[in-house]
């Protein structure tokens, strides 16, 4: 933010250090909790989530330079009060266990969820998609929230039932068909999905919540049938959303055609923000036009939904790889704390909430580069929006405090005794399909505990 300031001002502005105050003293408390709570959590987790913060928050000072609106303040504001909701779950969650045994509450508030922005006077429509809720002026997105308590919900349905899914039912050929009621769950998902689709004409949340389903689904049962089954009911209801919806329909043709001038130039819904997008890429070249020396003012939404082009202009492609390798390590360090916690329900819970983050970073990244249909997706802690930054980092505050129980020495736990019972449940299954995503067994993660986190 200096860097940018000595390029462009000839003074330096107060909301620097209220972003470096925010981010130091927030990295410190939070370092704290887990010293005190959760002392063998993962040590790499917190450091990169901190960087890819501070990384966003640069990037929109940046931005707001070129804008009449500027939006680093409450992203700051927001980044306080998401690193405080991480520090919350570290503090108060001391055994993720718990969660299970509030499976079906969680599906419920899901639902919930869901369905506030429909509420006449609470809900607002912003570019077309009705997700957003209005308080005091305010907006905040519940559906970003929703994907938390839903994979919860996967996570405690999918370990308690693995076996029925598996085995109850009838047998034809080579494939176990599952009897309806188990099935009812991935038909429950669907019919949200495409609800919020219809409803909501939210693209971008329709593909993440089904996908995190599916993701979750695979590695519980590790069967690619049902993978399948889910890709047939994905495209029914894209084929059906794209002849019946417009808002669709316009998004998926821009896509297709977005060279086409009468698209290019259409008002609601053009091609435009994505090629201008993809020119401040190329514009970059390998080493970016240098903090403060792009045009990030020529895309619109340049510090939500196409953040991605402004940095890539920037910073270059290698700052932008720089980035994504920084979310790679970041995903794989859910993972294995996935991989580390000897409970089916923790494994599930990690290993989703990780899938998510990567769901959700392709779909934002292939919507700016053209490889599939803008969704409007924003870039996990690194976009305008206070919603999104608050559940990631609430995220982060579950991986931290799964991670602690990978890499901690085994201690039966006597109030969480119940939890554990029920979320052992299948974990076999869930452990053979998760172990494909690294070298280490859940035979290794049993016997030597502290190695699961990769220290001796």
């Amino acid at each position: 933010m200096c860097l940018v300031d000595l390029g462009n001002t000839a003074s330096w502005d107060h909301r620097i250090v209220a972003a470096a105050a925010v981010l130091i003293v927030g990295s410190l408390i939070i370092h704290v909790i887990l010293h005190l709570k959760a002392r063998y959590a993962d040590p790499f987790i917190l450091p990169i989530v901190v960087v890819l913060n501070g990384i966003g928050l640069t990037m929109i000072y940046r931005i707001d330079l070129t804008t009449p609106n500027s939006s680093v303040g409450s992203q700051t504001a927001w980044s306080a009060v998401a690193m405080i909701a991480c520090a919350a779950a570290l503090w108060f969650l001391t055994d993720h266990r718990v969660l299970v045994r509030v499976t079906y509450i969680s599906l419920a508030a899901s639902i919930f969820l869901l369905l506030l922005p429909l509420v006449p006077g609470l809900g607002t429509e912003i570019n077309g998609a009705r997700i957003w809720i209005s308080i005091g002026g305010r907006t905040f997105q519940p559906g970003e929230v929703a994907k938390i308590t839903l994979a919860i919900f996967f996570a405690g349905y999918l370990s308690t039932n693995r076996d029925l899914i598996l085995l109850a039912g009838k047998k034809i050929g080579r494939v176990r068909l599952p009897r309806f009621k188990d099935f009812a769950p991935m038909f429950v998902a669907w019919l949200v999905s495409i609800g919020v689709l219809v409803v909501q004409h939210d693209l971008g949340s329709a593909i993440l919540f089904f996908g995190l389903f599916l993701a979750m689904l695979y590695l519980a049962t590790n069967r690619f049938t049902w993978v399948g089954v889910g890709l047939v009911l994905v495209a029914i209801g894209g084929f059906f959303a794209y002849k019946t919806i417009s808002h669709v329909t316009v998004r998926i043709d821009s896509w297709l055609h977005a060279f086409d001038p009468a698209v290019y130039n259409q008002q609601a819904g053009g091609s435009g923000q994505i090629i201008q997008g993809l020119f401040g890429l190329a514009s970059g070249g390998l080493f970016g036009r240098g903090l403060g020396n792009g045009r990030p003012d020529l895309v619109s939404f340049a510090n939500s939904d196409m953040i991605v082009t402004a940095i890539g202009e920037e910073l270059g492609l290698l700052g932008l790889g720089a980035i994504l390798m920084l979310f790679l390590m970041l995903v794989s360090r859910g993972f294995r704390a996935a991989l580390g916690t000897p409970d089916a329900f923790g494994k599930l819970l990690a290993a989703g909430l990780s899938a998510a983050m990567v769901l959700q970073l392709f779909v934002v990244i292939g919507g700016v580069t053209r490889l599939i249909p803008l969704t409007g997706l924003t870039t996990p802690f690194m976009s305008a929006g206070g919603s999104s930054l608050l559940a990631n980092w609430f995220i982060v505050g579950l991986l931290l405090a799964i991670s602690h129980s990978a890499r901690s020495p085994r201690v039966v736990n006597e109030d969480a005794g119940d939890a554990e019972d029920i979320a052992d449940t299948g974990q076999l299954g869930a452990t053979a399909a998760i172990s494909k995503l690294g070298s280490s067994s859940h035979e290794e993660t049993a016997s030597s505990p502290h190695t699961a986190g990769g220290h001796s």
